[in-house]
């Protein structure tokens, strides 16, 4: 979904990423590989250098890198450098699309094999606001068989999924839910056709391809800018579904019966309630280290039995940590 647009401090990004579409980088005919779809319109956070901090590293926390998205960048590109080497692809173009398309996989919200723990679905593309994309898949990967809708953390239409789709993570499937296969297939349609990414007219003419805007150039090449000049990795957002972790190795908990009235328990140490032997003579005056007097069988004077007894020594539970999800 579309962002409200952020704002920009100066020198945040270089000239080059400040300039319009050249007029020489026409974008390819047909539709883009979004769709057209909303964006994200934030623009990155201005970078600070602080005395002993290298300017790299003060990230302000924006634009920070989700771990698992982060491999996925650094994996496509290292595919790319082996099978394209002439497109001189770089990581940071693909965390830059990554950003504007979805924010890193919704700041990493995947799960071990880099799937996205829900859907990341675009917009109906019904024309209007958006393309008119007729549906091409069946609804088999956006769950619509009318219209078509971006799908994923790169956000791929069906139709140009099913060119560029790729298998990033070796598990023998191509799914545009999976950080790693759409950075890959990403990466593939940003070479494509012998392009050298290196060079501004096909650099820009990647980028069109990808939406048919002048400010969605200027958007991602702002980023793409701001990872050049450096990065700021974190964790994932989510660690994956409860199915993907593995059970605890320790002993199963049961589920605790309901409480016993309290003289079903152990009753704590505490005088006799049945007659004992005759007491030893008394010693005269208080011990302080005598126990409780017992009851006699035949006494003489009436001894009144305690009717408190020394609390436990258990404590409540912990209520535990509280935690928050990210919706």
């Amino acid at each position: 979904m579309a962002v409200l647009t952020a704002s920009q401090a100066p020198r945040a990004a270089s000239a080059e990423a400040a300039q319009p579409a050249r007029s020489t980088a026409p974008a390819e005919h047909g539709p883009s590989v979004s769709g057209d779809s909303p964006y994200r319109t934030g623009l990155p956070p201005l970078r600070t250098r602080k005395e002993g901090r290298p300017a790299q590293e003060a990230t302000g926390g924006g634009g920070a890198l989700p771990a698992s998205v982060f491999a996925a960048y650094r994996r496509a590109e290292a595919e790319l450098a082996r099978s394209a080497p002439g497109c001189r692809l770089r990581w940071q173009l693909l965390a830059a699309i990554g950003q504007v398309e979805s924010g890193q996989a919704w700041g990493g919200r995947v799960m071990r094999d880099g799937t996205t723990v829900t859907p990341i679905l675009g917009p109906r593309l019904t024309g209007g606001a958006f393309a008119a994309v007729a549906d091409a898949d069946g609804g088999a990967y956006d769950g619509d068989a009318v219209y078509d809708r971006a799908v994923g953390p790169m956000q791929f239409i069906p139709s140009t999924w099913a060119r560029w789709g790729a298998d990033g993570n070796g598990d023998g499937r191509r799914d545009p839910n999976n950080v790693y296969d759409a950075a890959l297939a990403a990466g593939r349609y940003l070479c494509a056709g012998g392009r050298d990414l290196s060079n501004p007219a096909d650099l820009d003419r990647a980028i069109l391809g990808y939406n048919h805007s002048d400010a969605y150039l200027h958007t991602v090449k702002a980023w793409y800018a701001y990872y050049l000049t450096g990065h700021r990795v974190v964790p994932d957002a989510s660690g994956g579904s409860p199915s993907d972790r593995p059970e605890p190795s320790g002993p199963k908990k049961t589920k605790p019966s309901p409480s016993k009235p309290s003289d079903d328990r152990k009753p704590a140490p505490g005088p006799s309630r049945t007659p004992s032997a005759p007491p030893a003579p008394p010693v005269p005056g208080p011990s302080p280290t005598a126990g409780l007097p017992r009851a006699s069988g035949t006494p003489l004077v009436p001894v009144p039995v305690p009717t408190l007894t020394l609390p436990g020594g258990g404590v409540l539970p912990s209520a535990g940590q509280l935690t928050t999800g990210n919706g």
